[in-house]
């Protein structure tokens, strides 16, 4: 039997990911929803990622693979895959984690039947575990961001939805990206920036109130979120989420950027002072934690019922750091 004409493009990008490339691929392979492709960016590996991309590529017409020569860089491999997209909407997996079964056929389908330029979904961790991962639960602010499931609404209805700022949790209309040139910047932490100007240009966007993507917090430790003590790591983590909330103080309404403040300062500044981190990276993230602070005095005063969850009350959401940091 033919396949369907694809409706939507799935970008993987990987480097170095050979141990779990196949896995992922193959939950490509398990979608309900037959209509996709997927361009697989072998990012200048150099152990059998390349070899994994081909051999699906040879076994299956729906995947392309594609090669740089030598590394470029996450936000570059994702580029690369954008400009061979013809369908009509766009997703990504990276080349480590794993899409389930329903995702495209919850995403898409919700676009089909909205009209939305976004569709967001859950996701949960994939942790290490004595034999192989078993997922975790799903976080809160990523249940926040999501529940319940909503049609059609604007970042001013849903201002939580900015704390899903992951690429792979989405699919999304083509058209979107070219209308607004996006594109994923190059260096660490490339969806903060992409993820707020799409929430902030949005017309309309869609929820799905279940996980669709399983996100592996590999063993041997090689993501960047697990090496964030680093000086240089932490400072590519504070430009991120600058930028991020710099965007949306530009292009979003005032609603947004203060539930934007409030995530940060209720997650992100509480895991990362709980970090090792020398004097000067310490100093750092309190100084952050001070300008957001001034953010909402200078520029946002305080309506009626908001809670910012100011630096100083971070300490009534430890659990809720932790649960991120773990």
């Amino acid at each position: 039997m033919p396949l369907p004409e694809p409706l939507v493009t799935v970008i993987v990008p990987g480097w170095n990911i050979a141990r779990y490339a196949a896995e992922a691929l193959a939950s490509l392979r398990a979608q309900t929803l037959a209509a996709w492709r997927a361009i697989l960016v072998d990012d200048g590996s150099t152990d059998g990622t390349g070899d994994v991309f081909a051999d699906f590529a040879r076994e299956d017409a729906r995947f392309t693979h594609v090669t740089h020569p030598a590394q470029r860089g996450l936000g570059a491999a994702r580029n690369t895959g954008l400009e061979l997209v013809d369908t009509r909407y766009v997703g990504f997996l990276d080349g480590d984690d794993v899409m389930l079964p329903r995702a495209l056929e919850l995403l898409v389908g919700s676009l089909e039947r909205t009209g939305s330029d976004i569709a967001v979904g859950q996701y949960t961790r994939l942790r290490p575990v004595a034999g192989g991962y078993e997922p975790s639960p799903v976080q809160p602010w990523v249940r926040d961001s999501t529940v319940p499931g909503r049609a059609g609404v604007t970042l001013a209805d849903h201002p939580e939805v900015t704390s899903n700022i992951v690429a792979w949790s989405k699919v999304s209309r083509t058209d979107f990206w070219r209308t607004h040139h996006l594109r994923f910047p190059q260096g660490l932490y490339e969806d903060q920036a992409v993820a707020q100007t799409m929430y902030a240009r949005a017309r309309a966007i869609d929820t799905i109130a279940e996980p669709v993507v399983h996100w592996r917090v590999r063993a041997e430790g090689t993501s960047i979120t697990q090496h964030e003590a680093d000086p240089a790591v932490l400072a590519a983590v504070l430009d991120a989420l600058r930028e991020g909330l710099d965007i949306l103080r530009r292009e979003g309404p005032d609603v947004a950027v203060r539930a934007r403040i409030g995530q940060i300062l209720r997650m992100d500044v509480p895991r990362l002072q709980a970090l090792d981190l020398d004097a000067h990276s310490r100093a750092a993230v309190d100084d952050f934690a001070a300008e957001l602070d001034e953010i909402l005095v200078a520029d946002l005063p305080p309506r009626d019922g908001f809670s910012t969850g100011s630096a100083s009350d971070s300490g009534k959401s430890g659990a809720l750091a932790q649960d991120r940091g773990a």
